[in-house]
């Protein structure tokens, strides 16, 4: 007999988009069932043990002032925590923390288990279930209306949010031992391919790699460099009291490959899946494997090497920089010419992994599929790479299933307001041939969207959708108010040019006064800060921390914030011109073929997308232009 069940969204994949997915529709009120092939893999960290870093660190935070899960879960598991970049702008500073890995999923698998109108179901998920429509204002030409399981059973639905992550017909492979198995050994999803090709769904064959672990025990640390968290911790989540992160925090260490590294590795190309061939997915430029690096960088001595532990309870280490698909003997004779492993055990071999995933032009940037409503995707799927961002596409995908279902207005985050907008313009505007990788070079607003201001950017909108609380987001209009009436107060008191005031300036190397100036002109020079500045300003009021940060940026960077919202301005104009979902390009006069084309293809929902897409150009801009406010007149009349 057949079971059916009725719910309101399925999560197909358990993993860090699948996570954030699924609580997003539970907070939000709907009966939600999230599909994993082993419940004991859930927050999986099948990679690095770690979360954030340069850019990935913005994500984070910025899915937390959303009220996303990511950044409170690491501030419960992490073992170690530093602010990368501090010697540059604050543009770039970026947040990591080293994760114990079994405390992160356990602690994320009980924040699922407890969430109410969420059921997690050990089953793998082999069709989806949908019917054909008929859509006036929409290019859709499906609606989904369920799923069946492996066990048969069908779960009829209204949304389906699909992170599968790098389970789709995965393959491991270690030099010419091939596993048809996903990361860490588990279960791969071999059915859920046939029926994505059966709907119409462009696919595409991905490739990442992770290195091998090491025994601890075999290590010796006394040759390799000793890193060191920070002092102070800062939390990942605003929610978090910054006092409840000071912990005693575990040591990393670094070392390097060296020449007899590179010779041992590149002896044995021939054997390496990737240059044999038998690799067919395209692989990460930003995190390539210690074959690539050796051949595609052969100028360089050394490459860095990072020994990381993989938890508190745990003698395994994590050998970052050196990821592999060479054969167990080579790997063990590479690692064991870098100084301190010269005796290293490996627990865990490296490995090459591939899987199927979605071309991504094939979603809007609510990560709704064009041709299927009630489908989205977010993660590794959609041709990203890293935790970071999987969690961030999982969390709008989430929210967006969810207002789909409420029958209200979908999230759309623009590059102009976080590096999330940015993560997902990029994979459904650009031709993206590789695993996308977030970067803070990608952001060209990027000293706006700072990690460090992420709760003024986007709380509003967390808790306009429903994820964040009144009282969460009354703090930060408070908080706001508190950064306005500062900065207006530094512009307003004046410091005179006595002698008091010379002799301070002289103290700190700072030019000394002809006329007077304001705190904030003060401010400004780069050898004063606001602290220093408290010894001529004595009436001022006790500030948090958090609120004297943003003091300081706004005064410090005043002028390139300004020249910035001023191009911002520029490109919501562009964002604002919206492409009717029916227009034809084929009536669009004068437009090149390459730029018809390409429309065609992306079907992009705005002139500003449409800028972006390669192949477009300034002047089919303008054409397109032109042609918009002809058919917006003839639609008038």
């Amino acid at each position: 007999m057949e079971m059916r069940e009725n719910v309101d969204v399925c999560v197909v994949g358990a993993g860090h988009a699948g996570c954030e997915a699924a609580l997003a529709c539970a907070r939000l009120g709907l009966e939600t069932v999230i599909f994993t092939v082993s419940v004991d893999s859930i927050a999986l960290m099948p990679c690095n043990p770690n979360v954030g870093g340069s850019s990935k660190g913005h994500l984070v935070r910025e899915l937390d002032a959303l009220g996303g899960e990511m950044g409170k879960n690491i501030d419960k598991t992490f073992i170690q925590s530093k602010m990368l970049n501090i010697s540059k702008g604050p543009a770039v500073h970026s947040l990591r923390a080293q994760a114990d890995k079994a405390e992160y999923s356990r602690a994320m698998r009980k924040v699922l288990e407890n969430q109410d109108h969420l059921t997690i179901k050990q089953v793998e998920v082999c069709e989806l279930l949908w019917e054909n429509i008929k859509s006036l204002n929409e290019k859709a030409t499906k609606r989904i209306i369920g799923l069946k399981t492996f066990t048969g059973t069908i779960f009829e639905c209204k949304a389906i949010i699909l992170c599968t992550g790098t389970y789709l017909k995965a393959r491991c492979l270690c030099g010419e031992a091939i596993d048809y198995t996903g990361p860490n050994g588990l279960k791969a999803a071999n059915y859920l391919t046939d029926s994505l090709l059966d709907m119409g769904i462009e696919l595409r064959r991905f490739k990442t790699g992770t290195p091998a672990r090491m025994d601890k025990r075999s290590i010796d640390f006394s040759k390799m460099e000793e890193q060191f968290g920070d002092e102070r911790v800062i939390p990942f989540s605003f929610s978090t009291d910054p006092e409840d992160v000071q912990i005693n925090q575990v040591s990393c260490y670094l070392t390097y490959t060296n020449e007899r590294t590179h010779e041992i590795i590149r002896n044995n190309l021939d054997r390496s899946p990737i240059y044999a061939g038998i690799i067919e997915g395209t692989g990460p430029r930003y995190c390539p494997s210690i074959e690539d690096k050796v051949v595609k960088f052969s100028n360089k001595e050394r490459h860095q090497v990072f020994i990381e532990p993989e938890g508190l309870h745990t003698n395994e280490m994590y050998v970052g920089g050196m990821s592999s698909s060479l054969p167990e003997d080579v790997q063990l004779a590479m690692y064991r010419t870098v100084p301190g492993l010269e005796n290293c055990k490996i627990v865990r071999n490296a490995y090459a992994i591939e899987y199927d995933c979605i071309n991504p032009k094939q979603l809007y940037p609510t990560l709704r599929f064009k041709d299927v409503k009630g489908l989205y995707s977010g993660g590794q799927l959609n041709g990203s790479s890293g935790y970071e961002e999987a969690a961030a596409q999982g969390l709008i995908a989430g929210i967006n299933a969810a207002q789909f279902i409420l029958g209200k207005e979908e999230l759309e985050i623009d590059r102009s307001e976080a590096y999330i907008g940015v993560l997902i313009d990029d994979l459904v505007t650009k031709d993206n041939f590789e695993p996308y990788r977030m970067l803070t070079s990608r952001a060209e607003y990027r000293l706006l969207l700072r990690q460090d201001n992420a709760d003024l950017r986007l709380r509003k909108k967390g808790f306009q959708v429903g994820l964040v609380t009144e009282e969460e987001y009354n703090f930060v209009v408070n908080k706001k108010k508190l950064i306005d009436k500062e900065i207006t107060r530094l512009k307003n008191v004046k410091i005179g040019a006595s002698s008091s005031n010379q002799k301070f300036l002289e103290k700190y190397g700072s030019s000394s006064l002809k006329t007077g100036v304001n705190l904030a002109e003060l401010l400004c020079r780069p050898e004063l800060n606001y602290d220093i500045l408290k010894q001529i300003d004595p009436e001022r009021e006790e500030l948090p921390k958090d609120v004297i940060e943003q003091v300081e940026i706004e005064i410090k960077y005043e002028g390139y914030i300004e020249r910035q919202l001023r191009q911002v301005e520029q490109f919501k104009k562009m964002e604002k011109k919206k492409i009717p979902v029916d227009l034809n390009y084929d009536d669009v006069p004068s437009l090149r073929l390459e730029a018809r084309q390409k429309l065609k293809d992306f079907h992009p929902v705005s002139v500003g997308q449409a800028s972006r897409i390669s192949g477009v150009s300034p002047a089919d801009i303008s054409v397109l232009l032109v042609y918009l406010e002809q058919y917006k007149r003839l639609a008038e009349k």
